[in-house]
């Protein structure tokens, strides 16, 4: 009785307090908890019922929400239990000084659950989370969110988001028209791109569970979004058994980030940076000017030598000595830098090192390559030894049901198991001692296969196993590196690394750039979940000027710039590469480091033409033409972010062109703006 009379004295001042915009919505009830948030912003909690309404100012966002989780095999609902006890408390952490608001959940016969919100005043969104105490308890789904969101009018929207970046992948911003069912990885977004407003949902948490968004569109029911720990698809996650199951007398969900936005871009923008918040990196912070340089997989691949590879080196300090970020650039030796050894893994690497020191001694920072959760030689059988192990390939293959995980010709081995551990203490401790300044790590994506059984008993998800995996791997690459990570998954990567590639393999086409800058459409994002994110190595090779420009242009406006021709022979390539790289207007976007944003968000499948970034106080921006056609454009100054009020002084940077508002781009082409108040 006396939480009862605790709760509704609170309720009857909050109610007092709440702006009548807000509480002319709410339903004449006692038994409601309210809970702010941002400004304006708030949570209607039924007590009665298990369900709640989160209110943007006046406008109701999501109704209906409820939570369902499945625990022992037995599935409930937040709105099937019999009592409902709110308690709050403060907090103070990464996202600041807030409050943590608890409904207890108990009933007869049914596991007792917490419905956990967390709020802040200076946060635009709210994070809930679902815990559930016992004995004994085990569970592989929960759903700490699902609700009713209104009809999106205009153009409207539901983005898919790839849990990874392997298999050539795309993002896809669909028309969310019904009957429409999306389902996205980690994080959804549903909005009009015309007016930009959106709703926001997705984890924030990516140590122990993978989740989907499913955005669904019904004629007779409405919209709903619904948030689901648990989740695998193998064209999505990769993996084609179930969810690893989690044990415990305690078991919670992910975090679960929701909010509504006056742009669905900075909603993606505030979701990226809650994620850096509420899983901090693990690796030591990057503190030094973006990477620029060169890897050899653009086109050399499995023809790099010795020879080939300073000379590389050699062009970069003779011919483009200005192609700099900072100080210094990076040489990356791909795949194949194994030709360099004598006697394999556990041989010599005396010419490895031979090249590194060649190349500091030009002022360059020597890189390299290795993906450590894959065994490429599988089809050789299981008892193949594990180089630096006494054991065998068999042993470390990642179980799943009666067979294997196998993908892109690789088959995963476990990330927990020792075997898999010595063979990294082999292999880093020999690059380490080669002295190289990077690595790209690739194939990541393996590590996180759900198996039938880890190596390490308490390891029971995929998740789970990727972090121990990876954890290990950072460990013993310490603080000698920048550290890049390839294939991998795209939101639990950023605490492993500091820099990613945004997208699959791209190299030279006008093809590749637009498949590019679809990942930077629809993910542009992730530049505040990393220090960095990449293009992947920019290929001229003999394409037109038009196509070569606009692949040059796409990495500038992702934040890094890794070339991938082959400079150690003379070509068109070469000539133009020490024509462009060393603009000093190109070299300030790329300084600046991070992505620039889409303008538009419903391209579907293909990526946007525009894209804007404010960097000191101009305004860039860049213009793509994916068509074999030129094309007129007449640039909108409201919606690329300009003021009505004020005059600009438009200037194209890379031919130097004259520009104006209203602008031609040549058939597979680009062109770089920067626009100044006058």
């Amino acid at each position: 009785m006396n939480n009862f009379i605790r709760t509704s004295s609170r309720l009857f001042i909050a109610l007092l307090l709440l702006p009548f915009a807000v509480s002319a919505h709410l339903p004449a009830t006692p038994k409601q908890v309210i809970i702010t948030y941002g400004e304006g912003s708030s949570i209607l909690y039924d007590l009665a019922n298990g369900t709640y309404t989160v209110y943007q100012g006046k406008y109701v966002a999501y109704s209906n929400v409820t939570a369902t989780f499945k625990i022992n095999n037995k599935t409930a609902a937040s709105k099937d239990y019999t009592s409902r006890v709110y308690s709050e408390a403060l907090v103070n952490d990464g996202f600041g000084r807030g409050t943590k608001h608890v409904i207890t959940l108990t009933g007869k016969n049914l596991t007792t659950v917490k419905q956990v919100f967390y709020t802040y005043a200076n946060r635009e969104f709210f994070l809930t989370q679902i815990e559930a105490t016992g004995k004994n308890l085990k569970s592989n789904s929960i759903t700490p969110f699902s609700g009713n969101i209104p009809a999106v009018t205009g153009d409207a929207r539901s983005i898919f988001v790839p849990f990874d970046n392997d298999t050539f992948i795309r993002y896809n911003a669909k028309p969310f028209v019904a009957p429409f069912i999306n389902m996205s990885a980690e994080v959804g977004a549903v909005y009009d791109n015309t007016t930009r407003n959106g709703f926001v949902v997705g984890s924030v948490e990516h140590e122990v569970w993978k989740t989907g968004v499913r955005s669904t569109a019904k004629t007779d029911s409405g919209n709903t979004v619904t948030v689901w720990s648990g989740y695998t698809e193998e064209s999505v996650t990769r993996d084609n058994i179930t969810h690893g199951e989690i044990s415990g007398d305690l078991i919670r969900s992910p975090k679960i980030f929701v909010g509504y936005f006056a742009d669905w871009r900075t909603g993606l923008e505030e979701y990226a940076r809650a994620n850096r918040i509420a899983e901090p990196p693990f690796v030591f912070n990057w503190t030094k000017p973006t990477p620029v340089g060169w890897n050899s997989w653009g086109v050399m691949q499995e023809k790099l030598n010795y020879e080939k590879a300073t000379k590389v080196a050699d062009f970069f300090a003779d011919s483009l000595s200005n192609f700099r970020a900072g100080n210094t650039a990076f040489i990356d030796l791909d795949s194949y830098w194994d030709f360099m050894l004598k006697g394999g893994l556990e041989g010599d690497y005396s010419k490895l090192k031979q090249f590194a020191d060649y190349c500091k001694s030009k002022g360059l920072q020597p890189g390299v390559y290795w993906a450590p959760f894959t065994d490429w030689g599988w089809k050789g059988g299981p008892d193949r030894k594990v180089q630096g192990s006494n054991y065998t390939y068999g042993d470390l293959w990642t179980k799943v049901g009666n067979g294997f995980h196998d993908i892109d010709g690789a088959r995963a081995i476990d990330p927990t198991h020792p075997g898999t551990k010595q063979h990294i203490d082999l292999v880093i401790g020999k690059l380490r001692e080669c002295g190289f300044k990077m690595i790209k790590i690739d194939f990541l994506g393996h590590a996180t296969a759900e198996s039938t059984h880890f190596y390490d008993p308490k390891v029971t998800t995929g998740m789970q196993a990727y972090r121990e995996g990876m954890e290990y791997l950072i460990n013993k690459l310490g603080d000698q590196m920048l550290i890049y990570a390839a294939i991998s998954p795209s939101l639990a990567t950023c605490r492993y690394v500091h820099t990613r590639r945004i997208a699959c393999d791209a190299f030279k086409t006008i093809k590749d750039t637009q498949y590019t800058l679809n990942s930077i459409s629809y993910g542009w994002w992730q530049t505040f979940l990393y220090n960095y994110v990449d293009a992947d190595h920019v290929v001229l090779s003999t394409e037109s000027k038009g196509a070569n420009r606009a692949r040059m242009l796409s990495a500038a406006i992702t934040g890094t710039f890794i070339t991938g021709d082959d400079f150690s022979e003379h070509g068109q390539w070469s000539a133009r590469a020490k024509a462009w790289y060393q603009n000093k207007e190109l070299l300030k976007v790329i300084e600046n480091g991070k992505a620039f944003e889409p303008v538009e968000g419903n391209t579907g499948e293909n990526a946007s033409e525009m894209f804007t970034r404010k960097i000191g106080n101009a305004v860039y921006l860049a213009v793509f033409n994916y068509s074999n056609e030129p094309k007129q454009l007449t640039i909108d100054a409201k919606r690329i972010g300009l003021s009505l009020q004020k005059k600009y002084i438009v200037r194209e940077l890379l031919q130097g062109n004259q520009a104006s508002m209203n602008i031609k781009i040549g058939a597979a082409d680009a062109a770089l703006y920067k626009l100044e108040v006058k």
